[in-house]
């Protein structure tokens, strides 16, 4: 006799974050003072996002490094919040609602970054937990 057993990793649960607070300030001071937003705002994924981001453009491997470290804050950052709004480890974060964004960023970083010094494991697991979050944000982001 077969028994099917739930999925328990499935959910119906869609999670909106509020919106960032260092948002005003990246746009008021612009892109090229990062550090100086993040110190202010260092529970904001959205930053230590565009701080892996901007490592990732280059090519070399203190680069990577610095990338990781700052993605895997964003991400760890980003998880604290999205505990903190109803996640329970599963469920749809979705690219649309742009508050949701500097996680799924992070989360993307975390990815390419973990790639780039030899993290195959991390780099593929970032990927399909950003899939799984929300398929538009890995096609917008890995395009």
């Amino acid at each position: 006799m077969s028994e099917t057993h739930p999925n328990l990793m499935a959910s119906d649960v869609v999670v909106r974050l509020p919106e960032d607070p260092a948002l005003a300030d990246i746009a008021e001071r612009g892109g090229d003072q990062f550090l100086e937003i993040v110190a202010s705002h260092p529970t904001s994924s959205l930053v230590w996002a565009l701080l892996a981001e901007t490592c990732l453009a280059e090519e070399d491997l203190g680069s990577s490094v610095a990338a990781y470290a700052y993605a895997r804050t964003g991400y760890h950052r980003g998880l604290d919040t999205l505990r903190r709004n109803g996640w329970k480890g599963s469920g749809q974060i979705p690219w649309e609602h742009a508050p949701n964004r500097g996680f799924l960023r992070a989360l993307w970083a975390l990815s390419v970054a973990a790639g780039r010094i030899g993290e195959a494991e991390e780099q593929e697991r970032c990927a399909q937990f950003l899939r799984d979050s929300s398929e538009e944000a890995f096609e917008v982001l890995s395009d």
